[in-house]
């Protein structure tokens, strides 16, 4: 029995942990997923722009090649991420909500980090949408792209397309009250789920809701399902690990498709993806971060950044706000003098439940790829669109590329096909390093908000106690 204890992993275990979250010393040889990822999309958009150029996007043997090798490889790896979106968002808000343990007892403090954690999310997704609405990424592209674009991919949920046509009919002599309440509460939660686009705003409100009921509930009645939750979510988590060691040949193969057909128009309008969410994030960071940290925490925003580097360097080279959280309590008690009672409660639930660059992400993303699908989505769908990001930076897990299974389950749901999603996952990770700083920052900005509001002086030198 000793024996077992003492076998190191094998090499394709360790690879599988260390390689997603950057985590651990103890590296697995060889080239790392991300980089791998980057390969991939140099070979599909490689291959892809010579297919164009030499044969022409129509030629029956390139569509004879995407027909029957890369499309069904692609179609097999969104397929496998699209199979763990409900279980992975329903287990990962149930254990952020429950993670806030007894709200009665958190009392003040609780509340105001969950306000704090509202409305900077809901600035951020408003941030995201605004600029997607003016800049419009995914209308640089002729005419004619265009057309074949929403032929090819608007069509790919028809019905849940259909399904919201006809419940858009249906709510037309319903008040705009009851037509909410219809569309976020669930009346029989089993039907959301089992759809073939399953309902992500009735499986959010629904695991919500589970979730602030198990913190009213002594724990050892709520112990249980928690556990279970807290396991079906790091099998999940796990099983993203395993599907995405797929992604360098998914991306090389998904992208080849598009970019033989449609040509190099498809790279100029991620290029323009790419400058959207770079300035939303840039805007929300030094704009949002500021104004907060200046007049909520009484901080100066360059003497807050400047004390913030490590944690800053430490997020942007892992991807992971849960990596980043051992640095996060400790620089943010150290260097900003937040207290530890208010850094163990903010921080650690912010790890996983306040997501605000990934929420801006999520909405620039889901508006972006809607325009290169040709579907445009109403104002109606534009607040669903905030409303499902927001409750995403809960439901989303902290680990890298966490976010494109909630982005597959959105595009399903609102009609678009989620093959699109590939053109976007060749550069995510860079993006994913982008907005996980800015999700590890955001957490500290509401750690000192807090610490400030409940009298606690900061920017000094912490007491170390004998305990500490």
């Amino acid at each position: 029995m000793t024996e077992k204890h003492t076998i190191p992993p094998d090499e394709y275990e360790r690879e599988l942990t260390t390689d997603l979250d950057d985590k651990t010393p103890d590296k697995p040889k060889g080239i790392p997923l991300h980089t791998k990822i980057f390969i991939g999309l140099a070979v599909g958009v490689g291959a892809g722009l010579a297919a164009n150029w030499a044969l022409g996007g129509k030629d029956g043997n390139l569509v004879w090649v995407v027909e029957n090798i890369t499309r069904p490889i692609g179609t097999l790896f969104l397929n496998l991420l699209l199979m763990i979106v409900v279980p992975l968002v329903f287990s990962s808000l149930v254990v952020g909500v429950a993670g806030i343990g007894d709200i009665r007892k958190l009392g003040r403090i609780g509340f105001k980090s969950f306000a704090y954690t509202l409305v900077i999310s809901a600035i951020s997704v408003v941030i995201g949408l605004t600029l997607a609405n003016t800049i419009r990424p995914g209308e640089r592209i002729s005419k004619e792209t265009e057309i074949e674009l929403k032929a090819k991919f608007s069509s790919g949920a028809s019905a849940a397309t259909e399904a919201q046509r006809k419940a858009a009919e249906a709510a037309k002599e319903e008040t705009p009250l009851m037509q909410a309440v219809k569309t976020i509460v669930p009346s029989n939660i089993f039907n959301s789920v089992s759809t073939t686009s399953p309902n992500m705003l009735h499986i959010m409100f629904f695991a919500l809701i589970i979730g602030v009921a198990i913190t009213l509930l002594p724990g050892t009645v709520a112990s249980p399902f928690v556990a279970f939750n807290e396991a079906l979510f790091a099998i999940t988590a796990k099983i993203i690990d395993l599907v995405m060691k797929l992604a360098p040949y998914a991306v090389a193969c998904l992208l080849f498709n598009n970019i033989a057909q449609f040509g190099l128009e498809l790279l100029y309008a991620l290029g323009w993806f790419v400058v959207t969410v770079l300035l939303g994030l840039a805007i929300h960071f030094f704009g949002v971060y500021s104004l907060s940290v200046y007049f909520l925490s009484g901080i100066n925003p360059i003497e807050f950044f400047r004390r913030l580097q490590t944690v800053i360097l430490t997020a942007f080279s892992t991807s992971s706000s849960n990596a980043t959280l051992p640095t996060a309590l400790r620089v943010s008690h150290e260097n900003l003098g937040v207290p530890k009672e208010i850094n163990s409660f903010v921080l650690t639930v912010g790890a996983t439940a306040n997501q605000n660059g990934t929420a801006l992400y999520e909405g620039v993303t889901v508006l972006f790829l809607s325009q290169l699908a040709g579907v445009e989505l109403t104002l109606g769908l534009q607040l669903m669109v905030v409303y499902l990001a927001i409750l995403g930076g809960i439901g989303t897990a902290g680990v890298p590329s966490g976010s494109i299974p909630f982005i597959i389950g959105i595009l399903f749901m609102i009609g678009i096909d989620p093959a699109l999603i590939a053109i976007i996952i060749g550069v995510d990770r860079i993006l994913d390093m982008c907005r996980t700083t800015l999700n590890v920052v955001g957490d500290i900005t509401a750690a000192t908000f807090v610490a400030r509001s409940e009298g606690y002086e900061l920017l000094k030198e912490p007491e170390h106690s004998p305990l500490a």
